[in-house]
């Protein structure tokens, strides 16, 4: 048998006698879809979006006059924040409210539930950096409406209090900060004040001059010495030169001896009371001897007077050696002098003892002291730095209370959806039309190519090959016809009924809104 598929042309007649053939299961088919749409769109859920747009900006004046002063509080992910503050239980909660869910008393499970359906009909994006588009889809367009407002309220009403808390918060940080190292500063002070005026030796500079007295002494000390060494060389010149002098030189009375030793001690005395005072040793030792000196002469005046003509003792006419009587004194000044000189070197040696120990006193100090001092400064250091960082806070703070920074406006305020989005009845009505069209259609066309009955006197020639001299009609009795046209009735009767209920529901739908 040939299979080969008619033309089109040669098929339509076959869908017009099969489609009256069954027209009534084809009414019926179609009737089924149409009505499905139409039952699908009425009882499919109406869904109404509305959504805002809120413009987070900057001041453009404040800023740069504040910058380096003060630091704006900013956001880069404002999708990502909006999200957090937005699906904060406490705003869920408020929109559960808004929503009228809370005036049947639902339960703590059933507002769990209700929170996530909200959360979930929730959309928040980005379109640009600085704005922020929350979108929100019920099935009731009032409640749409309130809950994406109330959305909107809440998320800038909670950024600014997140703003304003977030700079309390630091302002508030920084100045505990401020006064805990306020008091390690004091701490700090009082305890290198009271190391210094524990420490006399601990004071600034005190090293320094310590090095300076040190060396000054040492000089002192060095001079001294070669001082000494100076005159003990002209002491052993001068008693050299006595040694090779004789006391006595010319004879001379024992009074005139007394009264030129006399005149000498006087002389001696003079020079001493020049350079020091009565209280000196030498100047007591020199009256001391002028005094022995004095009685003597007068012992010796008595004895003279008792003695009157009497020969005189060879010591009497003795008289002492002048050359040798200068470099007797002159021995005598210089010894004073070495004495002097001795006394002097040694009270310099004590004083630069003193020196050094004081100098070994202020190195094992000055690591304490360094110590000390170096915690003063960075607690210093740091609480300063504080100090400008507070004040920084301080103009953030104020900045933010009075909204002087980052402020969030709204952009495109949210309104109320008059008709629904996606989906709807007339998608669904008109889908289930061309469903109800279309499947009878493709049933036919199933029926006929697929059918191995032979329809037309064409087929029966491709299928045999062979040549169809004539063709006899079916003939209908006249109670074939009439049950022809109550199939036919019942059909139209069907797709009519289909198409007045399309017609009712529009009309139930413009009238209801």
């Amino acid at each position: 048998m040939n299979t080969e598929m008619a033309p089109i042309a040669e098929m339509l007649p076959e869908f017009a006698r099969e489609a009256r053939r069954y027209r009534i299961a084809l009414s019926l088919i179609f009737a089924a879809i149409a009505l499905s749409g139409l039952v699908v769109g009425i009882l499919w859920p109406r869904t109404y979006v509305s959504s805002t747009t809120i413009l987070a900006q900057s001041s453009d004046i404040i800023q740069p006059l504040l910058e380096g002063r003060a630091v704006a509080t900013g956001v880069t992910d404002r999708a990502g924040i909006a999200r957090q503050v937005i699906y904060n239980r406490k705003i869920l909660q408020d929109a559960l409210e808004v929503g009228g869910w809370m005036k049947e008393r639902p339960s703590v499970l059933m507002q769990d539930r209700l929170m996530e359906q909200i959360k979930g009909r929730t959309t928040i994006t980005s379109p640009r950096p600085e704005l922020i588009q929350i979108t929100y889809r019920d099935s009731d367009p009032h409640r749409t409406f309130a809950i994406t407002q109330r959305f909107a309220e809440k998320f800038i009403e909670e950024s600014i209090a997140t703003k304003e808390r977030e700079s309390r918060d630091a302002f508030e940080f920084i100045d505990s900060q401020v006064q805990d190292y306020h008091k390690k500063l004091t701490n700090a002070e009082e305890g290198l004040l009271k190391y210094r005026s524990e420490h006399a030796d601990a004071q600034p500079g005190s090293a320094t001059d310590a090095n300076a007295r040190i060396s000054a002494l040492r000089t002192q000390v060095e001079q001294a010495r070669m001082n000494l060494m100076e005159q003990q060389s002209r002491e052993s010149a001068l008693v050299a030169q006595l040694s090779g002098e004789s006391e006595v030189t010319a004879v001379q009375t024992r009074a005139s001896l007394y009264r030129a030793q006399l005149i000498e001690l006087q002389a001696q005395l003079d020079r001493l009371l020049l350079t020091y005072t009565e209280q000196y040793p030498d100047v007591v030792r020199t009256r001391l001897q002028m005094q022995d000196i004095q009685r003597q002469l007068e012992d010796e005046e008595k004895r003279r007077s008792t003695n009157t003509g009497a020969s005189q003792t060879p010591f009497d006419n003795a008289q002492f050696n002048p050359l040798y009587q200068e470099l007797k004194q002159r021995l005598a000044e210089l010894r004073r002098e070495i004495a002097a000189n001795r006394s002097r070197m040694s009270t310099s040696e004590a004083m630069l003892n003193a020196e050094l120990d004081r100098s070994r006193r202020i190195a094992a100090s000055e690591g304490a002291l360094a110590e000390l001092t170096r915690d003063y400064e960075v607690n210093r250091d740091i609480y300063q730095d504080l100090l400008r960082r507070r004040e920084n806070a301080r103009v953030s703070m104020v900045m933010d209370e009075e909204q002087r920074g980052l402020t969030f406006r709204i952009q495109d305020p949210a309104i109320l959806p008059l008709r629904p989005s996606g989906l709807r009845l007339m998608h669904f009505a008109g889908a289930g039309l061309a469903l109800s069209v279309l499947v009878p259609l493709g049933l036919l066309f199933v029926l006929i190519r697929f059918d191995p009955r032979v329809r037309s006197a064409r087929q029966l020639e491709r299928a045999t090959g062979l040549n169809v001299l004539a063709t006899v009609p079916v003939y209908a009795t006249s109670r074939e016809r009439l049950r022809n046209r109550a199939r036919t009735a019942l059909a139209m009767f069907v797709v009519v009924g289909v198409i007045a209920a399309f017609g009712f529901t529009y009309w139930i739908r413009q009238v209801t809104g």
